[in-house]
This record gives structure tokens, sequence and C-alpha cells, in this order.
């Protein structure tokens, strides 16, 4: 059986996530604003899952409709086929948003898709009530210009979640975007890695997982893997594959912060991920970067001024590093910010810029080669 399936992303990563799901010979993939669809079975479910760095989660869509009013969304609800997904006892809460539509209550669309829902399924099994005993199905709902779209969570936890960060420090970079970023950068694990603003060192471990192709959700669980209708066979045959698919090296990727209680924390964070041997972090000031040796990648989140410090202090960390690179030979440098007068603070205008989204800050990845 083959399933419509969306794979929700932080704008600006859409393509990234298309190509990751290429490379995982999905079917029909096209990328939409915030969103890549894709078609697939009951094995690309897991295979999406465990191997995703750059998708936010993976949503099995049940079905899309015009609805207008409340009457026509419960009704094109009712129409959907939950049967096929929902068993007897499963638990189906609702959640989700209305953008730029008639229907703008969300608790109101909650209460009206879960009775349509249950109306649905009272049909279907002949039965009154329903104890949601059972496995989660979490239910979502989009209404964007009229035409409610109706998902059911495969993920659980959003795919960011990969386990290895159970505590961040002041300002964390969500993991999916420390994976664009060194996807952006074409890293490959030959050159030397480096992040002289590492935090709680998610870019410089997320690095490590990508060069040694380690499928990020490797280690965690997912909602669907306690789902009945879904053989938990296909889960370990999943990560038996990306099992195989992996690289045995070893590479120079180094982090610094000028935060100690940081740098301790991203050394537990990357035994947590199983890359710990694999990566340097130390206690640096990022105006003292230097590297005698030509040719390597800077990737890295500086503080944007909104967060963590005042937007003049940030201003003359940007100066101060700026100046500390502006020397390098043959590098290759990719950073991240929000602060809209970064180039001119920074002393150097990028050779290109791409538009991203860090939650809800906006953001631009200054390049520079």
């Amino acid at each position: 059986m083959d399933f419509l399936m969306s794979v929700p992303t932080l704008f600006g990563l859409e393509g990234l996530v298309s190509d990751e799901l290429k490379r995982l010979d999905m079917r029909d993939v096209r990328a939409e604003n915030g969103r890549v669809l894709f078609t697939g079975d009951k094995a690309d479910i897991a295979r999406a899952n465990i191997n995703l760095r750059t998708g936010e989660r993976v949503l099995l869509v049940v079905g899309a409709q015009h609805a207008e009013s409340f009457d026509a969304l419960f009704e094109a609800v009712r129409a959907m086929p939950w049967e096929n997904y929902i068993p007897m006892d499963g638990a189906f809460p609702v959640k989700g948003h209305a953008l730029d539509s008639t229907l703008r209550s969300v608790p109101d669309c909650q209460s009206i898709i879960k009775k349509a829902i249950v109306e649905r399924l009272r049909s279907k099994y002949k039965v009154e009530w329903f104890k949601e005993t059972g496995a989660v199905y979490q239910v979502q709902f989009a209404i964007f210009k009229d035409t409610a779209t109706l998902y059911i969570d495969t993920s659980g936890s959003g795919l960011h979640k990969r386990g290895y960060r159970p505590v961040g420090n002041a300002a964390p970079l969500r993991e999916t975007l420390a994976a664009a970023m060194v996807k952006l950068s074409r890293y490959r694990g030959r050159e030397e890695f480096c992040d002289p603003f590492c935090g709680s060192g998610t870019i410089p471990i997320e690095a490590a997982l990508a060069a040694l192709n380690r499928a990020p959700g490797l280690n965690r669980k997912f909602a669907a893997q306690n789902w009945r209708w879904l053989d938990p066979a296909l889960w370990e045959t999943a990560r038996q594959e990306a099992r195989d698919r992996e690289y045995r090296g070893s590479y120079n990727i180094w982090g610094g912060d000028i935060d100690p209680s940081s740098i301790a924390i991203a050394r537990e964070n990357a035994r947590r991920a199983g890359v710990a041997d694999l990566i340097r972090f130390e206690v640096a000031e990022a105006a003292d970067f230097r590297r005698e040796t030509p040719g390597g990648l800077i990737v890295t989140n500086p503080p944007y001024g909104e967060r963590v410090m005042e937007h003049k202090e940030a201003e003359r960390v940007y100066k101060k590093f700026g100046a500390a690179v502006r020397n390098l030979e043959g590098w290759k440098m990719y950073i991240l910010s929000s602060h809209t007068e970064f180039e001119r603070s920074f002393g150097k205008t990028a050779v290109k810029k791409r538009k991203l989204y860090n939650g809800m800050i906006k953001c631009d990845l200054f390049m520079y080669y």
C-alpha cells in the first residue's frame, strides 16, 4: 500500500529535504513552501524517519478538502478513511493551525475534526465509545486558504530531537538547521572543519554525523513504531540498512567557545551522539582564531544580539572575529546571523547569501569562499 507523505521543513530548507528524499529513492518528490511531499510504502515511513537530516517530521496525509464552514469541514473529515490508520483502541488527539482562511478558530476546528473522526470510526467499528488506551495516532490539521489538509504524525517528537542533546545552552541551534548548514558547506570529511562559536556543540556534532554518513534517527524512537499495522521488522531493517551505509574514518573537526560550561555540555552531547572521539572541543575566544594550514571550513552561528547579547556587543564580536579570519588562506566560511549589519561589522561582503530561519528568527547564511 502506498501513502502520500509530507515532510514539514524550516523555511529555506525545502530543496535540501527534497534532495535527501530523492537520495532515499522516494517517489513523486515535490517541494512546496514549508514542506516536501512524496509517495512511499510502509517501509519508507521507517526509512524517512530514521534517515532525514534536515526535515522536521514525517506526516502521513489522510486527505485534503476545501472547507469554508464548520459543516463543510465536518463532512470533509468524516469522509476520510480514518479506519485505515486508527484501530479501535487508538488514541487520536487533534492539533493544528489555520491561516488565511474563513475558519480561524483553532479550538473550534479541533473540536469539529475530533467529532468527525469519532463519527467515522463509530460507523466503521460499530461502537459508541472509544477509550483511546492504545498507541497514539496524533492527528494534525493545516487549514490554508480554505483548504483543510489532515495528517497523522508518524514521528512523535520532531526529527531535530536526535537524542544527544537533552540540555542546551542559552541559545540552542536546532539540529536540522545545523545539519543544513553543514550540507550547504559541502563538507565531506576531507578538510578541517571549525566552529568558533560552538555553544552546545550542535554544528560540529552534525558535521561528524554527516562525515560518518550516520543516520540521525538511528538511536531514537518514533510514534509509528507502536502502530500495530506497521511490522516492527520494518524499523529494524531500515536501521540495519542505515548502519551498512556508514563510513569509517578519522576527521579533523574542532569546536571552540568562550564559555567553559558550554564546552562541557558540548563534550557530553558529543559523547551521547557517539562522536566524542571525532571532535576536539576547546575553551577559546573566537577573536583569537588562528590556523596556519591552507584550506578548511568554518561553519558557525555567532550570537545575534536579540537573545544572548546586546546588539552593539554582537557587532564588536563580529568585528574582532572578522579581523581574526581575514588572512586565512583558502578557507571557506558559512556564517549564520540575523543581524542586519553583519557584513559591515564583519568587515567583508559575502560572496553569496541564503535566507534561512532559526525557529522564528529570520537569518541569512553568509557565504565566503
